[in-house]
Formats: C-alpha cells, structure tokens, sequence
C-alpha cells in the first residue's frame, strides 16, 4: 500500500523557517515527479512546487520561488520542501503528493495520483 507522510510543519513566527518532509512507502517513486500543495483556511489548494524524478525539472510558483525550495532523496524515496522568511499568509496545511506517470514533469493538480495527510504549518505575526 502506497503511503505518503509529511513531517515537520508546526508553529513558526513570521520571518522563521521550516523544512518540510515527505516520506514514501509502499513502493520506489524515483522515476516520477514528486510536488507540494497547500491549502488554506477557506481556500483551494494549490501548487506549491514541484521537481521531476531526475532534477532536470524544477518549478516553484512565482510567489514562493525566493522563499521555498524543493528537494529529494531518492535513495531515501524522501521530497522536502524548504520554507524561509515566512509569513502569515504561508498559513496553510501542506500537502505532498506523486504524479500520476513516470518519467513526466507537470504542475497540474488532477495529474497528481498519491496524496499525503498533510502537515499544519502556522506563522504567527
């Protein structure tokens, strides 16, 4: 059974920082792309980066790209998501999730097949 587990979100002033993990079991996803997405309270989800199998594809939305980088350990089946300088409105549950097909770069969110739980990330003021 496919699990995909997030760690490290919690409660951080705005300004601080917060590594995100994501943990897969279940099978090996080192040919495929691995994102993040986030929801805020009474918003839809949305993307927040993702990176291709290899590393050769790398996207973070324009309004995180100076703040947030992606990453991954395939040895580890591991994506992490670094988040700096945040603020209030990065307040959201963040979610990892694997693409739906291998060897394929893509943001779209349908495209995406494993979901996590999600991890509580909380900036205060």
């Amino acid at each position: 059974q496919v699990q995909l587990a997030e760690s490290g979100g919690g409660l951080v002033q705005a300004g601080g920082s917060l590594r995100l993990s994501c943990a897969a079991s279940g099978r090996t996803f080192e040919t495929y792309t691995m994102g993040w997405f986030r929801q805020a309270p009474g918003k839809e989800r949305e993307f927040v980066a993702a990176l291709s199998w290899d590393g050769s594809d790398r996207v973070v939305t324009d309004s995180m790209k100076d703040r947030f980088t992606i990453s991954r350990d395939s040895a580890k089946n591991t994506a992490y998501l670094q988040m700096n300088n945040l603020k209030p409105e990065d307040t959201a549950v963040y979610y990892c999730a694997v693409y739906r097909y291998a060897r394929v770069f893509g943001a779209l969110e349908s495209n995406y097949e494993y979901w996590g739980q999600g991890t509580q990330v909380t900036v205060s003021s």
